[in-house]
């Protein structure tokens, strides 16, 4: 790829563009070791709070981005149009050094094509699965990025032998911060005694995710409450997302929900991130999904792999049961949950796995590894460009 002239100014930009919740996580650790490369980096780009708070200029922020499903996008396909080209504008009148692009495929892809036009230099960090599905978009990756950071190490192999440059730097859930809180003041702020059971339900970071996961896990989740006495039930509930009105006695932790995932003994969540937190925080978990039904309809003759959930991609079986789309009710929910909060022979084998797959995650460092290969390729490209 040609070097554009802006690798000869002063102004060391990297421009970043995270479309979801996780990419925000993502972006906001990287961009805090990125600063260890280089002090001097600026950044600006699309992201929520903790990108914000780690010092990035957010243009627009994540919430008006998390946008899933073939029917729901097609819906906002204006919007999105008009969103890429004012991406490339924005870049454009900015010249960043590079632009780093986190997951987020349909948008992400298409920009760094018609940035390429323009001889911006492109890092895809959290690449696509399309190893699972839309295999075609390689093409578009070997093509118009000059660098790939993977954090699954089958994927290294697996974009090399399609010709896609592609460097593995480990998984970013090897090295999760420290809790904010121990489990004694997570407690004692819900007002919970010490050793009450707690089941906790992720129902999505998208609102229209929670609006059709909620109600069942709800319903579920209080048979389960019925059936064993001082059980409690907390929604972990994602920044920006309503989920009122909640049945009285549901807890709500809205701070930081994944607090409630290291602390709680059971768990249902949504496809998603956080079906591997589950497994790193050793919490038991079913995991339910449900898409529009022509998205689902879709989705099942184009997806190439067995499972949804991250964690049994990585096992390579079924650690823990999923419920899609129809197979998402209360009573399926019950019966999968109800062994999980007890010392059972499933819970024992999920724990165990579970401990398989935090192996598989590799060494911690991902952040550190990923920031100082953007940095060399920068610094190498504007060597070249002097």
């Amino acid at each position: 790829m040609d070097q554009p002239e802006s690798l000869t100014n002063s102004a060391p930009l990297i421009f970043i563009i995270a479309g979801e919740d996780s990419g925000d996580l993502h972006g906001a650790r990287l961009i805090e070791e990125l600063r260890q490369e280089n002090p001097h980096f600026l950044f600006a780009g699309y992201g929520g709070q903790k990108m914000a708070a780690a010092g990035c200029e957010i243009l627009v922020p994540v919430d008006k981005l998390a946008i899933m499903g073939f029917v729901e996008v097609i819906k906002h396909l204006s919007f999105f149009r008009r969103l890429l080209n004012d991406t490339v504008n924005e870049i454009l009148r900015r010249r960043p050094q590079r632009v780093i692009l986190i997951d987020y495929p349909g948008f992400n892809l298409r920009l760094a094509k018609r940035l390429a036009e323009h001889r911006i230099p492109c890092t895809y960090f959290i690449l696509p699965q399309v190893w699972a599905w839309k295999e075609k978009r390689v093409k578009i990756i070997r093509r118009y990025f000059d660098q790939t950071l993977s954090i699954f190490p089958f994927e290294e192999a697996w974009f090399n032998q399609r010709k896609v440059n592609t460097t593995y730097v480990g998984h970013p859930f090897s090295e999760l911060p420290a809790p904010e809180q121990t489990r004694t003041d997570f407690y004692h702020h819900h007002r919970l005694a010490k050793n009450t059971p707690l089941l906790v339900l992720f129902p999505g970071s998208r609102q229209q995710e929670v609006d059709r996961h909620l109600a069942v896990f709800l319903s579920a989740a209080q048979q389960l409450a019925h059936a064993n006495p001082g059980l409690r039930i907390m929604v972990g509930r994602a920044p920006g997302i309503n989920i009122e009105p909640l049945p009285a006695g549901i807890l709500v932790e809205d701070r930081n929900p994944l607090l409630a995932l290291r602390y709680g003994q059971a768990a249902v969540v949504a496809s998603g991130t956080a079906t591997l937190e589950a497994a790193v925080f050793n919490i038991p978990a079913v995991v339910g999904y449900r898409l529009a039904p022509v998205t689902f309809w879709i989705a099942r003759r184009l997806v190439k792999t067995p499972y949804v959930a991250m964690s049994n991609l990585i096992a390579g079986k079924l650690v823990v049961p999923e419920l899609l789309q129809n197979d998402l009710t209360a009573e399926n929910l019950v019966f999968q949950l109800q062994p999980l909060l007890s010392q059972s022979d499933e819970r024992t084998r999920m724990l165990t796995d579970y401990a398989e797959i935090r192996r598989a995650l590799g060494e911690p460092g991902a952040y550190r590894r990923a920031a100082h290969l953007i940095s060399e390729q920068i610094t190498a490209m504007t060597d070249e460009a002097e």
